[in-house]
């Protein structure tokens, strides 16, 4: 049997709203039972829209590069490269690049998820900016 390796460059990448996102682990190109991984990047100033949950599994993020900040269930914190961070299960959540560089993004997901999986909340925004809407 083969290593089950895939280069993310590879994978179509799906041009979402404030975020491309590519598939890079799923259990079509890699017979994984149990997860799905995700690489997302995220343009300077620009936010994952809109914000969401997972209602049927968890996702971790894990910020290659750039620095930003997340909302997790209303609660506001700074990220940057290195910090990992776990969405819980049904948690609404969002992600915004506020450095000048493009963020990149690792995102695990278990059990295995697509799109398909992801509960939208277009009211949703940080605490700051939806009070200067």
């Amino acid at each position: 049997m083969a290593i089950p390796i895939v280069d993310e460059t590879t994978v179509e990448e799906l041009d979402l709203p404030g975020r491309k996102l590519r598939w890079v682990v799923t259990g079509e190109n890699t017979g994984a039972k149990y997860c799905t991984m995700a690489v997302i990047r995220i343009a300077p100033g620009q936010k994952v829209r809109p914000a969401h949950s997972h209602p049927n599994g968890e996702e971790i993020i894990y910020i290659l590069n750039g620095h930003g900040r997340v909302l997790v269930d209303g609660e506001v914190q700074a990220v940057k490269a290195g910090c990992a961070v776990l969405f819980p299960q049904g948690k609404i959540h969002m992600l915004h690049n506020l450095s000048e560089e493009e963020m990149k993004v690792a995102c695990f997901f278990a059990p295995p998820a697509g799109l398909e999986n992801y509960r939208f909340f277009d009211d949703v925004d940080f605490p700051d900016d939806a009070k200067s809407k």
